[in-house]
């Protein structure tokens, strides 16, 4: 493993020296270094979450978007750009780490996924984000991220202690990938910049009964790829928020390195404690978009909120034991196909 690990390691670091060329070329060669050093908090904000975003199936954007909109106030439409071009950074030097690690990765399921996302998150882009309120967006993020972090908080030492991963078919896995992709990329993606990886991830654990080591890292490749294309298409089309290069100026060569580094360490420490961590601050989030617009959404507002966590909740449960129901069938159609294969065998030996 080491030695498969050195052999593909220079392709990593061949994208990180061409990164840096690039982010030195801008802020010294055309002289946004000001811009740059003035933004600096959101730099430090970002190391925590460039650590979340290659350790756990959130992208860096679960830290960076409520730092923008709820701490700095900023619009939550720069907080939804800025996820997608931080983590066109981060995410995908945490993606290029996980294959020159050759780490396992659900490839059917992911390559649905990127299918779905390459038609669904550009009409995602075009026909429903701009649609949504600001408040909207807040809503969204908090109500999707919170109900996350309490199916960890409730199933932590269930999803961590799976092994493997439950594989059906080639096919039925790229058609789930593919609705997934198309719903989550249209629907969440494009209206908050993250959480396709979340939901991919979460069909992964609670449908396939995937490995934590295989389904974090299909997570984030997803997630690279969502954001790299949400970047794409929103240069080419509808345009990036004001504000946004100054800031990913300041966090980008943090997350360069730093997802990576939590792709690394969590291989380390195991997945469980960071899982933990970051479940409650999926919650705590929460609680604080609750706080800070309360004077908008009134108690009927945070009611409607709280409710709409314990529908994401049993959902999962549905998919949870839609997941088990597979599993069983799956496994009594492997022992009556052992058994009929048998069979045969058995007369003949017993006729010799």
């Amino acid at each position: 493993m080491q030695q498969k690990l050195t052999q593909y390691l220079w392709v990593w670091l061949l994208w990180l020296a061409g990164f840096y060329a690039v982010w030195l070329y801008l802020v010294i060669g055309l002289g946004y270094w000001p811009e740059a050093k003035a933004h600096w908090p959101i730099a430090v904000a970002m190391a925590i979450g460039s650590y979340a975003a290659g350790s756990t199936p959130m992208g860096g954007g679960t830290v960076g978007f409520p730092v923008l909109v709820l701490l700095f106030e900023l619009p939550a439409t720069l907080g939804r750009d800025f996820s997608f071009a931080v983590q066109a950074i981060g995410m995908t030097s945490a993606s290029i780490f996980i294959l020159a690690r050759r780490q396992p990765v659900a490839w059917a399921m992911l390559k649905g996924a990127m299918l779905g996302s390459l038609i669904g998150t550009p009409l995602g882009i075009w026909f429903i984000a701009p649609y949504i309120p600001g408040l909207w967006i807040k809503l969204v993020f908090a109500v999707v991220w919170a109900s996350f972090g309490l199916l960890h908080l409730y199933r932590l030492n269930e999803i961590a202690g799976h092994t493997g991963m439950t594989e059906f078919n080639e096919r039925w896995d790229f058609k789930v990938g593919c609705w997934i992709g198309l719903l989550s990329g249209a629907a969440v993606a494009s209206v908050t910049g993250v959480g396709i990886d979340m939901v991919l991830y979460t069909a992964l654990v609670l449908l396939c009964r995937t490995d934590l080591k295989i389904a974090i890292p299909t997570s984030v490749i997803i997630m690279a790829f969502t954001s790299v294309l949400g970047v794409i298409v929103k240069n080419l089309t509808t345009g990036m928020q004001p504000g946004v290069f100054e800031n990913w100026l300041a966090a980008a060569p943090v997350v360069a390195l730093g997802a990576p580094l939590g792709v690394f360490i969590v291989a380390l420490i195991g997945r469980k404690p960071t899982l933990l961590v970051v479940a409650l601050l999926c919650v705590l989030q929460f609680v604080w978009t609750m706080h800070c617009e309360q004077a908008s959404l009134g108690v009927t507002g945070i009611l409607l909120s709280t409710l709409a966590i314990g529908a994401c909740l049993l959902g999962f449960e549905h998919l949870r034991r839609w997941g088990a129901k597979l599993v069983g069938e799956r496994n009594a159609a492997l022992v009556h196909t052992s058994t009929t294969t048998s069979q045969p065998a058995v007369k003949e030996l017993s006729a010799s």
